[in-house]
């Protein structure tokens, strides 16, 4: 399983755009030597970014007992990230800056879903 979006997965991503407010679901399994820990040098260096865009962090926490999944869907954590815009999301991960540190991100994981959420109500 990728962890990383592909050239076809963010062309998808902004023509699904509705100029509103995105929520980013991830659940990352991260790999088994160093994994959290490289993760964990990416979440510290990416606060900046997310601040400098206007991204909030709703919710963020280790995963726990899974009651109804797909075996091997045993996730490491779980987080929610809200953004003003998917405009705002693209101008982060397209930041030079914010490549320089993607690295530890893909490092760190071995599997991920990073999928954008609309409010239903």
């Amino acid at each position: 399983m990728p962890v990383d979006p592909g050239p076809e997965d963010i062309q998808r991503y902004v023509e699904e755009d509705d100029g509103g407010p995105v929520v980013m679901l991830n659940m990352l399994k991260y790999k088994a030597d160093g994994g959290r820990e490289s993760y964990g040098a990416y979440g510290a260096k990416v606060m900046a970014f997310l601040e400098a865009v206007g991204a909030e962090i709703l919710y963020a926490s280790e995963a726990s007992t899974a009651i109804v999944a797909p075996d091997g869907w045993d996730w490491d954590a779980v987080m929610l990230i809200r953004y003003p815009s998917r405009a705002k999301f693209l101008e982060m991960v397209t930041d030079p800056g914010y490549q320089e540190i993607t690295h530890l991100r893909t490092e760190g994981l071995d599997e991920a879903i990073l999928q954008a959420t609309k409010p239903l109500m």
